[in-house]
């Protein structure tokens, strides 16, 4: 089995900011929708009572009291694709609007909402329309794709890290009786260990992928930690394992998989869940420990669903991991 270097043990994927709130998503408002803003959206007599309005449909279920909160386009800003990440963005926005919030007035015809202790700027601005104040989804829109953009494709590189460690510490020791070898499965069959995570009771030693895990499991994911399901998005991200490496790798083509077994390297790809919604960026990892990246456009899912080995050639580049 060859030798490669090691990556830092699960890198922490808790650096999500109140910031991007419960907004996941963005769309271009056009001019049609923009005609129907009296209709549709609601108008407020001051921004403090906009700001209140917000907070009680950020409450409710669906997205029907939001999408009349903030106007226009907005039904794009609630939904990214991730359910669970959606969910999370909300009860964040929710506890840190509880905590603390004022309005910050820039000049006599918009306000910024500040939310939580730290007072971080939620990303949409209240404007006035005559005597009336309404949410500016549309000036908006650019930060907030910009901010989830960015968050989503870090942890995905992160995890892309976290499987490198977790492969390395599985291949450190013969997990079988089969001799040494890396792992084909996210998750073990019940009973065995052979997946990079299985249940360990207190005082045991925990799994490769234990930490990672047990860290998805306490944000909501649920259902892609209890069954290889690569379909689940994690974090706006849909992830695949590699079967073999071609040619533009470092150590030349070869496959990983030998007589049943993953000896010869491994390989992990990731895709956005929702192209330009949910991350733009797709990524490739393999034993050598180099995250790379790039733009594969609206077709990044697919193309990675279909993808069976690691070959960073044309088009990739090393992505910046931080």
């Amino acid at each position: 089995m060859p030798i490669h270097r090691s990556c830092s043990r699960y890198p922490s994927l808790i650096f999500f900011t109140v910031t991007t709130c419960f907004l996941i998503g963005v769309g271009t408002i056009s001019s049609s929708q923009a005609e129907d803003r009296a209709i549709r959206q609601m108008m407020f007599a001051s921004p403090d009572e906009a700001a209140a309005a917000l907070f009680r449909a950020a409450q409710s279920s669906g997205t029907d009291a939001l999408e009349r909160v903030l106007g226009p386009g907005s039904e794009q800003l609630i939904s990214s694709g991730d359910q669970i990440y959606d969910e999370a963005m909300r009860e964040k926005f929710l506890k840190a609007y509880a905590k603390s919030h004022r309005l910050r007035k820039d000049d006599p015809i918009r306000s910024v909402l500040l939310i939580g202790e730290e007072e971080y700027p939620f990303p949409i601005p209240l404007v006035a329309e005559g005597v009336t104040w309404r949410f500016d989804s549309e000036a908006g829109a650019d930060e907030i794709l910009n901010r989830r953009i960015g968050e989503n494709e870090h942890a995905a590189m992160r995890v892309m890290l976290a499987y490198v460690a977790a492969q390395m510490e599985y291949a450190s020791q013969d997990r079988d009786g089969n001799g040494l070898q890396y792992a084909r499965r996210f998750l073990s069959t019940p009973g065995n260990k052979d997946g990079l995570f299985w249940p360990t009771q207190e005082g045991e030693v925990t799994s490769p992928m234990g930490p990672l895990v047990a860290e998805a499991r306490a944000e909501g994911y649920r259902r892609g930690t209890e069954q290889n399901d690569a379909s689940v998005p994690y974090h706006g991200y849909v992830f695949k394992m590699l079967d073999g490496q071609g040619s533009a790798a470092k150590s030349g083509a070869r496959d990983f998989v030998v007589n049943g077994r993953m000896i010869g390297g491994f390989g992990l790809a990731a895709a956005p869940a929702e192209y330009g919604n949910s991350g733009i960026m797709s990524f490739i990892v393999n034993q050598d420990g180099t995250v790379y990246e790039q733009d594969l456009g609206p077709e990044s899912r697919m193309l990675v669903a279909e993808m069976k080995e690691y070959d960073p050639g044309e088009g990739w580049h090393a992505a910046d991991v931080d």
